[in-house]
């Protein structure tokens, strides 16, 4: 059985509709939804603010590529359109991690880089995986960390980027 963590975003149309479909689209494998979060466009492409959450979901036939080719079906379905890198989107499905069973599955495949590369760096993705689950740890280099400290150890400016909604997605 794997568990994955899914960071998901959305700053083009019916942003929370975006996120909703996700959480449809893996039910029942969902077992933990974050609150959802208005966040700060990353990456120095300008845009308009993103709806983030991450989800939780664990199924005992889906290895961690599967995860990835389920989150890029959703993101086709929602007319996903990669023109820019980093720039605005429909739906953006990323695999954080991924564990079979009890552990961490470490890649370097350039299609699935796990944990993801970037995630350390990530309000948008710490602070949404911490309200899902509070004792959550990163791999960052070779150094398994709870999220809490990593997220310490962001710039101000990064958390300030992240604020709190009052909109849920539906489990």
């Amino acid at each position: 059985m794997t568990v994955v963590v899914l960071s998901i975003g959305s700053n083009v149309g019916d942003r929370l509709g975006h996120l909703q479909s996700v959480v449809d689209g893996l039910r029942p494998a969902v077992r933990a939804v974050s609150p959802v979060f208005e966040t700060d466009a990353w990456g120095g492409v300008e845009q308009g603010p993103f709806l983030n959450a991450v989800l939780i979901a664990d199924a005992p036939d889906l290895d961690c590529a599967d995860w990835l080719r389920r989150g890029q079906e959703l993101e086709r379905a929602a007319d996903r359109v990669r023109e820019t890198h980093w720039g605005p989107r429909t739906l953006d499905v990323d695999v954080v991690t991924c564990h079979d069973g009890s552990d961490e599955v470490r890649s370097d495949d350039t299609m699935l880089i796990l944990p993801h590369p970037h995630a350390h760096e990530r309000a948008f993705v710490l602070v949404p995986w911490l309200a899902a689950d509070p004792t959550a740890q990163l791999t960052v280099g070779d150094v398994r960390r709870p999220v809490a400290d990593v997220l310490a150890d962001l710039d101000a400016a990064e958390l300030a980027g992240v604020r709190a909604t009052d909109l849920a997605l539906r489990l």
